[in-house]
């Protein structure tokens, strides 16, 4: 019996822990319930941890018309003291939890608006995962025979943008460096510490970073702000303070817009891993979605919203997804509340989503 309510929806999914290491079934079997009389196409894989996964395209009515996004997995649960899962509700009506703002809430609001059109209005749900770690997912969306089939007109990705239509943004390379030691009792003197290989290719890496913030050749103006990410995560893969490093990992995500190339700055990373004798790999997804002002599907969300179409620095599935369709970001609640602690989205906000995603459908 599928849950019929907006606040019900979203606080169910919430309490289902998806985080991208896990297996995010149990997330797309309550979505495919809360879908009946929909056409489900469910799009299994593996990822390379050998974790089950699957992304589902829902289609009611005739093809054409936009197509509503939104991704099932979550970040981890660093730095929450509450339970992370709790789905609680509190007397102002806002909804807290891991994924409760990205993007359970705006998930949630995508099905009921689905639900809610006219059978005669055509409607499709891409909903995918692991879009906060490998976007597998939207790429086995945007590939699908199906998916294609549908001659869709745009997709609107529910990330949270606070209903501000949002026409581009930065696409990411993920690196990988890796320096090898050998692991013995510290106090021996027999081990070799891989995090003394590690350093030079940091220093470098830092010059990149304060580069990527003084160069105005490589930043791009239309964004807020204008330079680069260029974030930086160690991994000592727990090892103890009286052990020699047998493995440091640097992992470093470098987002950049269109008009940014990327491969200068990979080019780097890599010498500076050969100098270094570090094994490098990078993964970069699709290009930076990014549409003109006056195109169609813009001008209509700019018109459904009142709100000018801007521009931001994170990523989406977008990324992946403009493959199948153009593009929008366009969804509930605030993008400063997502990957923090204190995640929450507002009932009102998923609400008004609902009616706007309505409007935009039946309009198409």
């Amino acid at each position: 019996m599928p849950v019929t309510t907006l606040p019900d929806l979203a606080q169910a999914l919430v309490r289902i822990d998806s985080r991208s290491r896990l297996s995010n079934l149990p997330v797309a079997d309550r979505l495919e319930a809360e879908l009946p009389g929909f056409h489900i196409e469910r799009l299994d894989y593996t990822d390379p941890a050998g974790i089950q996964k699957r992304c589902l395209i829902a289609h009611r009515g005739p093809p054409g018309g936009l197509a509503l996004s939104g991704h099932m997995d979550t970040v981890p649960e660093t730095g929450w003291t509450a339970d992370p899962w709790s789905g609680a509700i509190d007397a102002n009506g806002i909804l807290h939890g891991l994924g409760s703002v990205d993007m359970k809430g705006p998930i949630a609001a995508c099905v009921i608006a689905a639900r809610e059109c006219p059978p005669e209005t055509p409607v499709t749900l891409l909903i995918t995962t692991d879009e906060e770690s490998t976007k597998a997912g939207a790429r086995a969306v945007a590939a699908n025979a199906y998916a294609r089939s549908l001659g869709l007109k745009g997709i609107i990705v529910a990330e949270p943008t606070e209903l501000v239509p949002v026409r581009g943004h930065r696409a990411h390379v993920a690196f990988t460096a890796v320096a090898e030691g050998v692991q013995a009792h510290s106090s021996t003197g027999k081990g070799t510490n891989a995090n003394w290989a590690m350093i030079p290719f940091l220093a470098e890496m830092k010059d990149i970073f304060t580069r990527l913030r003084t160069d105005t050749s490589l930043q791009d103006t239309a964004y807020d702000p204008p330079f680069s990410d260029f974030n930086l995560v160690l991994d000592n893969h727990g090892t103890a303070v009286n052990v020699t490093v047998a493995k440091a990992t640097a992992l470093i995500k470098f987002r950049y817009s269109h008009r940014i190339d990327p491969q200068p700055i990979i080019d780097l990373v890599q010498a500076a891993a050969d100098r270094a004798g570090m094994a490098l790999s990078w993964a970069l997804e699709g290009k930076p979605p990014e549409l003109p002002a006056d195109h169609p599907l813009i001008r209509q969300c700019v018109e459904a919203t009142g709100q000018q179409a801007i521009t931001v620095p994170f990523g989406t599935d977008a990324s992946e997804l403009q493959a199948l369709a153009p593009c929008v970001i366009l969804g509930p609640g605030s993008i400063a509340t997502a990957h923090t602690p204190h995640e929450h989205v507002s009932l009102s906000d998923l609400a008004r989503a609902v009616d706007l995603y309505k409007r935009l459908l039946t309009a198409a």
